[in-house]
This record gives C-alpha cells, sequence and structure tokens, in this order.
C-alpha cells in the first residue's frame, strides 16, 4: 500500500532514484535548510496532557519585522528526522517551490504514531463518536482537537509568525489536513488535503464498495500495524514479504483467514483484525468516514488527487463534493491531474508508463496553484483566482478549466449491451440522436422487445480457485501501472464479458462519474462485480480508463448485506470514480464486466459467508448470467460533454 508517500525514508528513496540531474538539486536544497532554518523538535502537549512529536523549521530571519505563516503538515509516517542537529535533505517545505518562498514549516507525528505519545486509532475526525475504540476517543479528542490544539501552542511559543496557519497532506497525512476543516482554529486560513484518505470502506485504501483490497493492505499493515509500547523512531516489518509473484502467493495462501497464521500476522496487528470483524458499514466504518464532519468549513481548500491514483482518488472526489455539498459558500477548489498517488510531489511527471503528457505536470501544478494557493491566504502575495475545477483530460493529454465540478453542461448517455457484444448509445430521454451519431428510437424497451435474441442473457463461469487477474504478467507488489493497462490480456479469458460500440465518427468526452447498473444472476449466493471503461485504440490496445468493483451482498445495503437467490435476475447498481476522458474520433468505447480482480480484491466465495472466516470448501465456482432485454436491460451510465 502506498498511503505513507510523505514520509521523510520515502522521500528520500524517491530522491535517490532519480535522475543524475537531480543530484545538483538535491545538494542545493540541503544546504538552503541549513543556510535559511533553525530547526526546533519539541513536545506539543494537548488538553488531555498527551505530547506530540513536532519537527519545526524557522527562517533565521523571521522576526516581527519579517514575520511568516506557519504551514503544517501532520502525518502517521514520521516527522523525523529527530533531533534539531538532524534536517530534511530536499528542503524543509514539502516542495522545493514552497521551501524556497519560506515559511515556518511544522511536521508532527499523530497521536500513538513514531515519538508521539498516546493511542493510534484510524480515522477520528471530530463530531463523531468511536464505539469500537479507546475511550480516549469517546471523548471530545480527535484529530481536529489535536489540530486545533497544535495550532494554539504554535502560535503562542515560536516568535516570527504572522499569526496565519496552512495545511498540507498527501495521502493520510491529507485525511489529517481534512481533520483540520471541522471546528477549524480561526488562525488556519488555508488547507490542501492532497489524495485524501476519505471513507475506507466506500473507496479509498481498505475497502471498494465493500470488496477488501487484499494486495495493498496485506503488505501495509505489515509495517504499520506493528504494536509498540511507547514513542520509536522506526518501525519494524512484522514479518518477511517479499514475493516474486504475488498472484501465485495469495492464491496459495487460501482463505483470508490464513493471513493470522503463525508466520505471518498471528493476530499481532489490530487494524487487519478490526478490518476482518468488521465485513459490513458497521459504526466502526461510518464513524471514520470524513465526509459528514466536513461541515462549517471557513479556511480557503485546495482538493488535489490523481486521475491514475490507487489508493485514494475516491477520496479527492469525494472530500472535494462533500465539502461543496455541505458548504456551498465555501472556498473550494478541485485540481485532477494525470497522477498515481502524490505524483505531483514528484521532481518530473512528464510520462507514465507508455503514456506521454507533453509536459511536466508535477512542476506546472505546484507553479501554478499549490504555491499561489498558500502565498495568497497565508502571505497575501500575488493573486489566486483558478477555475473552481482544473482537470487534466486524459484522452487528449490536456488541461480544462470547469467553473464546476462535474460541469454542469454534461449530458447523460446509457450505454446498452446488446446481442453480438456490442454497445449500443441512447438518450435516456429517448427523443434525439446519441453522440455517437448512433439514432436513438423514441422506446428502448419497444427495440429490445423486437430483437427476440436479446432474452438469452450472456454468461460466464467464475472460479475463486481461478481468479481473473487484475494485472498481466508476473508482479511481486502491485503493478502501478494496472489503471491504464491493456486490457488485452483479460479479454482472452473466457470469464470476461466485453462489449464495444461501432468506431466513433466523433470525439466523445465523459466527464463526471460513471454508474454501472446490471441486471445479473448467480447459481451461487454471492458474487462480486468489476465494470471496466476501456478506450480501445484502432491498433487493438485497449486502455483502461476507469474500473471499480462492487461486492453484490451489499447491492441494497452496505450495513445490511443480502444473498442472492440462485439463478433469479437482480439489479446491481453502483458509481465507479469521476474521469475526464476524450475517447477520440477512429476509437471505440469498450466495456468488460468480470467477477474476480486478483490479487488486488480479495476473492469472494461466491457462497454468503463471512469471507474473514471463511474454509476454503465455502469457495464455489458459479455460473454468472448478465441479462440484456426489455425487463432486464443492462446498461453503464455517462455523462457526456457537447
Amino acid at each position: 500500500m502506498a498511503r505513507p508517500y510523505l514520509t521523510t525514508a520515502l522521500l528520500l528513496a524517491i530522491c535517490a532514484a532519480a535522475p543524475a540531474a537531480h543530484a545538483q538539486t538535491r545538494a542545493q536544497d540541503s544546504a538552503f535548510v541549513r543556510q535559511h532554518y533553525t530547526k526546533l523538535d519539541r513536545q506539543i502537549p494537548m488538553r488531555d496532557g498527551v505530547k506530540l512529536y513536532t519537527t519545526i523549521y524557522v527562517p533565521k530571519d523571521a522576526s516581527a519585522a519579517t514575520p511568516y505563516p506557519f504551514l503544517m503538515t501532520r502525518t502517521p509516517y514520521s516527522a523525523g528526522p529527530y533531533g534539531e542537529q538532524k534536517y530534511r535533505q530536499r528542503g524543509p517545505g514539502p516542495s522545493r517551490e514552497l521551501s524556497q518562498e519560506k515559511y515556518i514549516f511544522v511536521y508532527q507525528d499523530v497521536r500513538g504514531r513514531y515519538m508521539s505519545e498516546g493511542q493510534f486509532e484510524e480515522m477520528t475526525p471530530a463530531g463523531t463518536t468511536y464505539p469500537d475504540s479507546q475511550a480516549l476517543f469517546k471523548s471530545s479528542i480527535s484529530e481536529s482537537s489535536d489540530t486545533y490544539d497544535t495550532i494554539e501552542w504554535l502560535l503562542k511559543n515560536v516568535p516570527g509568525h504572522n499569526g496565519r496557519v496552512g495545511m498540507v497532506g498527501i495521502s493520510y497525512p491529507g485525511f489529517y489536513a481534512s481533520a483540520a476543516l471541522p471546528n477549524a482554529h480561526p488562525a488556519l486560513k488555508a488547507v490542501s488535503p492532497q489524495a485524501p484518505v476519505t471513507d475506507e470502506f466506500m473507496g479509498d485504501d481498505a475497502r471498494h464498495k465493500g470488496a477488501f483490497f487484499l494486495l495493498d493492505n496485506f503488505e501495509f499493515t505489515n509495517y504499520f500495524d506493528v504494536p509498540r509500547t511507547g514513542p520509536v523512531a522506526n518501525y519494524q516489518s512484522l514479518f518477511k514479504f517479499e514475493p516474486k509473484d504475488a498472484y501465485k502467493f495469495f492464491l496459495e495462501l487460501g482463505p483470508i483467514k490464513n493471513a493470522n497464521g503463525p508466520q505471518y500476522f498471528n493476530n499481532r496487528a489490530r487494524i487487519w483484525n478490526e478490518y476482518q470483524q468488521h465485513e459490513t458499514y458497521d459504526a466502526y466504518w461510518q464513524a471514520r468516514n470524513i465526509r459528514p464532519a466536513l461541515t462549517g468549513v471557513k479556511p480557503a481548500v485546495l482538493v488535489v488527487g490523481g486521475w491514475f491514483d490507487a489508493e485514494d482518488l475516491f477520496g479527492a472526489l469525494n472530500t472535494y463534493k462533500a465539502i461543496e455539498k455541505q458548504n456551498p459558500a465555501a472556498t473550494n477548489r478541485l485540481v485532477m491531474g494525470p497522477w498515481t498517488h502524490g505524483a505531483w510531489a514528484r521532481p518530473d511527471w512528464s510520462r507514465f508508463g507508455p503514456l506521454s503528457f507533453g509536459s511536466n505536470t508535477a512542476e506546472t501544478f505546484r507553479q501554478t496553484l499549490e504555491t499561489p494557493f498558500f502565498n495568497f491566504y497565508l502571505k497575501d502575495k500575488g493573486s489566486f483566482n483558478p477555475a473552481e475545477a482544473t482537470v487534466f483530460n486524459t484522452g487528449t493529454n490536456e488541461w480544462k478549466t470547469y467553473p464546476a465540478w462535474p460541469p454542469t453542461t454534461t449530458k447523460p448517455r446509457l450505454l446498452y449491451f446488446k446481442t453480438g457484444n456490442s454497445l449500443t448509445v441512447v438518450d435516456p430521454k429517448a427523443t434525439n440522436e446519441g453522440p455517437m451519431g448512433l439514432k436513438s428510437t423514441p422506446s428502448y424497451v419497444q427495440n429490445v422487445r423486437a430483437d427476440k435474441s436479446v432474452k438469452i442473457p450472456f454468461q460466464y463461469v467464475s472460479d475463486p480457485a481461478n481468479p481473473v487477474p487484475y494485472t498481466d504478467g508476473v508482479h511481486g507488489g502491485r503493478n502501478n501501472e494496472y489503471m491504464i493497462e491493456d486490457q488485452r490480456f483479460a479479454a482472452k479469458r473466457p470469464d470476461v464479458l466485453s462489449f464495444r460500440t461501432e468506431t466513433l465518427p466523433d470525439d466523445l468526452t465523459l466527464a463526471g462519474p460513471l454508474t454501472a447498473d446490471l441486471w445479473v444472476s448467480t447459481s451461487g449466493t454471492d458474487a462480486d462485480f468489476i465494470v471496466k471503461v476501456i478506450d480501445e485504440l484502432p491498433d487493438g490496445t485497449q486502455r483502461l480508463v476507469r474500473a471499480e468493483v462492487m461486492r453484490g451482498r451489499f447491492r441494497n445495503s452496505f450495513s445490511k448485506p443480502e444473498a442472492f437467490k440462485p439463478n433469479q435476475p437482480t439489479e446491481v447498481k453502483y458509481e465507479l470514480p469521476d474521469v475526464l476522458h476524450t475517447f477520440q474520433k477512429g476509437h471505440r468505447l469498450l466495456v468488460q464486466v468480470q467477477s474476480t480482480w486478483f490479487p488486488l480484491v480479495d476473492r469472494n466465495p461466491q457462497t454468503f459467508v463471512p469471507i474473514a472466516t471463511a474454509e476454503a470448501k465455502d469457495f464455489q465456482k458459479a455460473t454468472i448470467r448478465l441479462y440484456h432485454d426489455a425487463a432486464h436491460p443492462s446498461a453503464v451510465r455517462v455523462l457526456v460533454l457537447p
């Protein structure tokens, strides 16, 4: 799992792996921080007496005559290096641009992590209670209150400031930035949650629509979930995990309960156990969903995410949407770029795998959006008036701006599955032509009734012993390029259905969320469904644009799962994360449907049993049918820009 993007160790690793051209820049940054900043290491007391370890970089010329604002990152991944003589080598700030600007940079180990005291709890925003957590978190103590107390201490104890505070963080630190917004300290003026963890059951790191993300969490909790008896400067992994073939490893591991065997977690990992014990959207997960707490937002907000973020694409989009919906007067902007998890912090992001963007998109973001955002709201420097949404079109390689996201000018279209594995585009109003020049009829239902063959459903056999791999080839860890990967490897399998449009006569731009509306049946009592939207190029390449999984037992309620009645047509409807992608003239739009995505997602036994305690005998083959008749018109709903 890549949530610890902003740890000192990982940042140093990124820099070490950078091209030689960056070596001189790193040396300059290291010299710059020692020449221009004084480092302070402090233990800051919270309202309950727990002390949080905090490192502070103060410009040497900071004074009443030359005051600077604070720019803070709170992290569970280490505020180190520890000790006032040990400096961050790549500069004191989260980017070289901000380091050169000069701020009072603050890094803090959150409660219960690294050198801070206290008990760590997964995601504790203000305004919620935690019935399954320590008694401490049933009180008013939360990450929101810890942020407030930290700001109050900084204002009183660090001289040379101008009374303003900003916050920024990527991934889990992005959550802590979001958590500063409820009941925000009056001095907090600008916050940028970047790839923030937001709702771990619905679409972030732990689960997507209830389906457990096995590969990432197995690796992540192996080091993150190590027990401790007090503050520590470093953590060691619970066990050695260096497989050459992750697909083979997890298939041989068997049922997920085997992960608690003596050679693996062995019941030492509290968070791993909590994830397994809470298989439904119960009070545990609901309390850790920050979205309802994002009310009364007063600081300016810049939400940042990446279209190719395998961890927290959901978090960025839905943090922005929650703030927008619950705070219509708030200053709230969205940036979505062609980035993997936190790639906008890299020295260069001009390409990803086979994709070339034609410019350094990371540097462009930092210079034209991130740095001006903090300079304007914290220093009164320059101006900052970008569009509401600055979004990269992944089909045309160009930045686009919109006054709202999703754009208000989009029109809904339905992509219906039809005989011959084709997709038919229909205007829901069925009164005009579809965007591809395919004429829609006044009544789609009448049209499908006239086609007797559509009563024969598509079908495949889903076998948990032979699951569809999420990526092509052999990989020891997660292949980060799976989100743009050529899907022809999957299309060859008999347990993957593929549907395509005719060759597009004109460009087709999708903007906003996608909705899968499937009519399915299974010969078992449970099933997963993965829907992929794919751009098929003229040369046959099937580039993945968006994909998402739905655990079928949650089709009617995430809190109250239901078994399928064998072989009975049932509707499974769910939302895929947003896109901005132009399918260019001469391409085809392709949709794939399958029921396994392994080992990215754990295997569904396809029998209605608690998966965390399932036995090997519970995993059964099942015949999955996808219906496309008048009574059961399976489709994918999209939003099209004119």
